[in-house]
């Protein structure tokens, strides 16, 4: 598990390229913001949180099955990461940002991703 990195995956650079493409800038990994939030877009007051589909459990995704060993570890450790999630996004919604979870498999459809991030960004 240590090989597995936090920040600047494959997922979050796409969504980065694609958000600097359609002209928004962004702050990375606010510290001072519950959860640390992948992207920032302070102008708009929205958090993006890129999540991948097996370690935050994207409900119905078939990249989100649990490992067949093991399997009392991994579902303490994967609940508890939805569950981090969750407090996570009740917390910066309670200081009013705004939340878009962008899931790992939204990536292969990444028309429809820049449609929808952009309408989410600009509108309330």
């Amino acid at each position: 598990m240590a090989a597995n990195k936090s920040r600047n995956t494959k997922p979050e650079l796409a969504i980065r390229r694609m958000l600097h493409a359609m002209g928004f800038r962004f702050r990375l990994h606010r510290k001072d913001l519950p959860g640390c939030p992948d992207i920032v877009l302070p102008k708009y007051k929205t958090v993006i949180l890129v999540n991948g589909c097996f370690w935050h459990q994207h409900a119905g995704c078939k990249l989100a099955s649990k490992p067949a060993t093991r399997k009392e570890f991994w579902e303490t450790k994967l609940s508890r990461n939805v569950e981090r999630d969750s407090e996570n996004a009740a917390k910066l919604a309670a200081l009013g940002w705004r939340v878009i979870v962008v899931w790992e498999c939204e990536l292969q459809k990444s028309n429809d991703l820049a449609q929808r991030l952009a309408f989410s960004i600009k509108n309330d």
